[in-house]
């Protein structure tokens, strides 16, 4: 008998009919004589409102009070889900994280789940239940309650399939699948039917919300395919898996845009050697992630160091970097948090010339400055002024034909490259 582990978003169990119709396509799985495990979120707009009382009562909340109250959500949820089931006729039992021993490390808000013990989620499979665990949370060694962060609930999912080597995670959400770009801000953004977990990764990391990056990674790392798909219908969603040859001759497979980013320089930096290891492993420790480094040369023994930072992580980031200063005779720092970043990612690119020049062109023809320029072997990033996102996300769409199938698109770039030849060797 197979497992199937499904995972319910906020806004596909939002009110107690919406929770039915999840448990009808969990009953159906169960009916195909499947295993079911349901991981599921806090209800509709339950955190939000959860967050802002918390910031009615305390500017900045303390942290390990903030997950023990936003936890709360998805329990109401996995008792409503179970109420749900057994009304059906399928008998079914609700864990919150802590019962079933994910056990994270202690960074509360952003926890990582270090184990999950799933002898518990097994006994009762075998009873014939369908299990429903609460997504984005987890528990310290000493019992405490921590949250995995925002999207969690699929880091929930994924982890929970790996751990009982599941068939396939489902992935449940407001929308049908993962798209070329975000539909709302491009609305002739297609639905892909298949993407590797690198593409993926990428996707999730630059922006695109459907999926947290972390539960990409799980998957990566453990090979479990995920199904993103539509909670109203029946119609296949998109497949994330392993790369495959037929994956490469598409040169760009989606376009991203981070809308919340936020840069930080610090200038007067003491140019010799231990000085960037010490202001990365002061950031590190506060659980800032960093990403677009740069530094560059000011005088024979100065630089200038700037990098950027999700605008959530902004207040731990400038009350670090201000206390780094204090310590640094000289250095200063400036804070921008009015940034976006703009990006096309597919595997393809490791193989197809031409890409950076179609990107930058759609960009100068948009006359919208870049700011910051970052590769890696499948992705081209631009930071720009947060204004021009949406404009530039459908520009850079629009420019590698997104919008139409692969193969045409394909062509389009193609023909492009010869008539224009790439800036660099590689893209």
């Amino acid at each position: 008998m197979s497992t199937v582990v499904m995972k319910f978003g906020g806004t596909s169990v939002g009110d107690a009919g919406k929770i039915r119709a999840a448990a009808r396509r969990a009953m159906r799985a169960r009916r195909r004589g499947h295993r079911v495990v349901v991981v599921v979120s806090a209800m509709g707009d339950t955190t939000d409102h959860l967050v802002d009382l918390a910031h009615q009562l305390h500017p900045s909340p303390p942290k390990r009070e903030y997950d023990q109250l936003l936890a709360t959500g998805e329990q109401v949820t996995i008792s409503l889900m179970a109420m749900a089931l057994e009304q059906m006729g399928a008998p079914a039992i609700s864990f919150t994280a802590g019962q079933i021993g994910m056990v994270t490390d202690d960074v509360h808000t952003k926890a990582r789940i270090k184990r999950i013990d799933v002898a518990r989620i097994r006994r009762e499979l075998r009873a014939g239940k369908i299990v429903i665990v609460a997504g984005f949370q987890g528990v310290t060694e000493s019992g405490a309650v921590t949250t995995l962060g925002r999207g969690g609930s699929n880091v929930t999912l994924v982890a929970i399939a790996a751990s009982l080597g599941a068939d396939v995670c489902e992935n449940y959400t407001d929308v049908d699948g993962i798209y070329t770009a975000d539909p709302r801000i491009v609305p002739n953004a297609r639905k892909i039917e298949r993407i590797s977990y690198d593409e993926m990764l990428e996707l999730a990391s630059l922006g695109a919300s459907v999926l947290h990056n972390r539960a990409v990674e799980f998957a990566k790392k453990y090979r479990v395919p995920i199904h993103v798909r539509g909670t109203g219908t029946e119609r296949k969603g998109t497949m994330i898996v392993g790369e495959t040859g037929e994956m490469e001759r598409i040169v760009v497979s989606g376009a991203a845009l981070k809308k919340q980013l936020a840069r930080i320089t610090l200038r007067n930096v003491p140019d010799r050697p231990g000085v960037a290891a010490k202001i990365f492993h002061v950031l590190a420790a506060a659980s800032i992630v960093v990403d677009d480094i740069i530094q560059t040369e000011t005088t024979p023994k100065l630089a200038t160091v700037s990098f950027t930072v999700d605008l959530p992580d902004l207040p731990d980031a400038r009350r670090v970097c201000r206390r780094l200063c204090a310590t640094l005779a000289g250095m200063a720092a400036t804070f921008e948090d009015d940034l976006a970043k703009v990006s096309v990612v597919g595997v393809g690119m490791r193989v197809h010339t031409g890409v950076a020049d179609r990107m930058f062109a759609a960009l100068a023809k948009g006359r919208i400055n870049i700011q910051n320029i970052t590769t890696s072997e499948i992705k081209i990033s631009c930071i720009i002024d947060r204004a021009e996102g949406p404009k530039a996300l459908r520009l850079v769409h629009d420019a590698f034909e997104l919008g139409r199938k692969p193969r045409a698109a394909r062509r389009a770039v193609k023909k492009a490259a010869t008539r224009r030849p790439a800036r660099t060797s590689k893209r």
